[in-house]
């Protein structure tokens, strides 16, 4: 038992009772911090969740759409075709602070902002399904990479509710009951000392009433 080994004075029992006070108000923050983690990571999964479908079917409309140009084109032409890209995109990724989690942002800019640079090849040789397809390609980009910063801010997030969540129960469950318990132990004893040094007092008014009647009666 922890309180066996504090020293019972007023000293310590006003330390304690801070550490209570600042355990509580700690207690009531990382609660509240981990509450609204646990909104915006709700928040994040619903949205992820979104992304995932709209890409999933984006790469499955583009991967039919080349299997097709595949099929009406020779090999020669469309390997041809893809080999050398015309558009760039540079990525940037940022940060952004959310409840002290900090999370990936991905900033994307293309060479140029015609949106017929995605093609790297002529139209007189190539089918329109290979168009189709790499429009499907060019226009899922971007909600690929904001699933990519989601996925990454789910799991950030994660381990932070987690870690919260800990500091939460050591504080409810072992901190505070140890602060509070830690009181009642001093408090106790310097009530009892209270009452020994009252009883000891009420004793020796005692023995020196006793002492100054005995010395009456002598003179």
């Amino acid at each position: 038992m922890a309180s066996k080994q504090i020293t019972p004075t007023r000293m310590e029992l006003t330390k304690t009772k801070k550490k209570l006070v600042t355990a509580r108000r700690g207690h009531k923050l990382l609660k509240d911090k981990r509450d609204e983690l646990m909104r915006q990571f709700l928040d994040l999964v619903k949205e992820n969740m979104a992304l995932r479908q709209k890409v999933e079917a984006g790469i499955l409309s583009a991967n039919k759409n080349f299997v097709i140009a595949k099929a009406g084109m020779d090999e020669a032409t469309l390997n041809t075709a893809l080999m050398a890209p015309k558009q760039e995109v540079n990525l940037e990724v940022g940060q952004k602070n959310v409840m002290s989690v900090n999370i990936p942002v991905f900033n994307t800019t293309t060479r140029t902002a015609d949106v017929n640079d995605i093609y790297s090849y002529g139209f007189a040789f190539t089918s329109s399904d290979l168009d189709g397809a790499v429009k499907s390609l060019a226009d899922i980009l971007p909600d690929m990479l904001r699933l990519a910063e989601t996925e990454k801010a789910c799991q950030l997030m994660a381990a932070e509710i987690e870690k919260t969540r800990r500091r939460v129960n050591a504080l409810e469950h072992v901190t505070i009951p140890e602060a509070q318990e830690t009181i009642k132990y001093i408090t106790m004893k310097l009530d009892e000392n209270e009452r020994s040094s009252q009883i000891r007092l009420m004793k020796v008014k005692d023995m020196m009433l006793e002492e100054a009647h005995h010395y009456s009666e002598r003179q």
